[in-house]
């Protein structure tokens, strides 16, 4: 019997060894991605000063007019980050180049660049002042780079259209110079924290530049976002900011692929396992929440004037971080500077106010813990009104609860809050007002032992 017993507990031991050495586990870059839960994506382009209104299927056929049209005359960098960084964005991206095909920075690859404006007598950088400004105010700089479209090249959805010698060797001069403009932006600025290649990235093996290789040669510690081999996040299905529950890190696929979708699979059912992921999925690419913040009516990734009826309100923000940063995901909300070179006022004042909301709203829980094992509890100094609970899980670890049971302890004893499944990085739930003298998490299904990094409670108080 002795014997058996230990054949048993050794056979368990291994299970729960194989159990936890099969779970997908992130990156230090994914890591850092999801633990600053919050990214602006700053888009700015040359339409933006040709005071036309910018419509996307045109932008992408249509050579802009007259580059030189970009001339901002209140240029201020710092502007521009001080009102993400007000607005609690741990991440900034800068759109180095989209679907005009002109790349802000100083490029010995593409003579349609900085180089050629009469702004700043072609010595402007605008990508190197953006990752100074982010280095100077301790946000994490990251860069989007259009390849699938250029108009002024004429790339339509990665490739120059015709099949004969002409169209070929224009791909081949295409491809030759992105790899070049690639190896730039990776080479001459230093670190970046995440790169975002606008709707993926065409390969080698589907007549595109090989980007991903000059990336793991000179980025090797950056997140990379995306191609058909490889995606570090994964997009969450739609440009509403917001994912269903649940939203798990882990996905079937090492990537989503280049466009919308490589897979049938992924862009079934209205993209619905992008949204929801795989708790069994054997990679690790956790999903992003998007939307421009001119999203309320209207969907301006870029700036056009008198728009401002169009900026998301205050409480529309707020749901979207619940449904975006309270579901597992990173909320990227798009920002734009406007044709003076600033940040728009009504837009700054409003990143302000959805920054100082979430502050007032999370800054002071009524009470705290964090555990490991199936059962963490909670007690409040007595009974007390709460309306919302925090967890947030060790996801270094992976994602190892499968089910939980969150209680409350009410006058007439302990009652279900809420039956859950995912945690990950953070789950945010709200529920109606109950006067409690102690929270139970128990948590009845995991791969191995969990850790809860976070167990807090909270009242607050909805927007009027």
């Amino acid at each position: 019997m002795h014997k058996t017993f230990i054949v048993l507990f050794l056979v368990t031991l291994l299970k729960l060894a194989n159990a936890q050495e099969t779970l997908p586990l992130p990156t230090l870059a994914q890591l850092q991605w999801q633990n600053a839960e919050l990214a602006a994506l700053v888009c700015w382009d040359l339409h933006v000063f040709d005071g036309e209104f910018y419509v996307q299927k045109e932008a992408r056929i249509t050579p802009v007019k007259d580059y030189n049209s970009f001339h901002p005359q209140q240029y201020d960098l710092d502007q521009w980050i001080m009102s993400l960084k007000n607005a609690g964005f741990k991440i900034a991206i800068f759109t180095v180049s989209h679907e005009t095909g002109f790349f802000f920075h100083q490029s010995d690859a593409t003579p349609y660049c900085m180089k050629a404006l009469k702004w700043q007598d072609g010595k402007g950088d605008i990508l190197r002042d953006f990752k100074e400004a982010c280095e100077r105010h301790g946000i994490l700089p990251g860069v989007y780079i259009g390849t699938r479209w250029n108009a002024f090249y004429g790339i339509h959805d990665f490739k120059v259209q015709g099949e004969d010698e002409f169209a070929e060797n224009r791909q081949k001069h295409y491809n030759r110079m992105i790899e070049r403009i690639v190896k730039e932006i990776f080479t001459n600025y230093g670190d970046w924290a995440m790169v975002w290649f606008d709707g993926g990235a065409h390969g080698p093996e589907q007549g595109g530049p090989d980007v991903l290789s000059v990336f793991e040669k000179y980025q090797p510690n950056c997140l990379f976002y995306h191609n058909l081999q490889r995606a570090d996040m994964r997009w969450g299905g739609s440009e509403t900011g917001t994912v269903p529950y649940p939203s798990w890190g882990t996905f079937p696929y090492p990537s989503t692929g280049a466009g919308e979708s490589a897979k049938k699979e992924i862009g079934a059912n209205n993209f619905q396992l992008l949204k929801t992921g795989d708790p069994d999925g054997k990679y690790y690419i956790p999903a992003m929440s998007d939307a421009p913040l001119r999203g309320n009516g209207g969907h301006d990734w870029f700036w056009e004037p008198n728009r401002e009826q169009i900026i998301y309100p205050l409480d529309k923000l707020v749901n979207m971080y619940y449904n975006s940063v309270g579901h597992n995901t990173t909320l990227i909300l798009g920002v734009t500077p406007n044709s003076d070179g600033l940040m728009p006022a009504s837009d700054v004042k409003r990143l302000k106010e959805f920054g100082d909301e979430i502050k007032s709203r999370f800054s002071n829980p009524i009470a705290t813990v964090s555990g490991v094992g199936r059962k963490l509890t909670l007690k409040l100094p007595e009974y007390t009104k709460v309306n919302q609970v925090v967890l947030m899980e060790d996801i270094s670890r992976g994602e190892r609860i499968r089910k939980f049971v969150l209680e409350g302890r009410t006058r007439q004893g302990w009652q279900t809050v809420f039956e859950g499944s995912c945690i990950g990085h953070k789950f945010i739930h709200r529920f109606e007002d109950v006067e409690v003298s102690a929270l139970r998490l128990k948590i009845t299904e995991s791969k191995g032992e969990a850790t809860i990094l976070e167990f807090s409670s909270f009242y607050v108080e909805d927007i009027n």
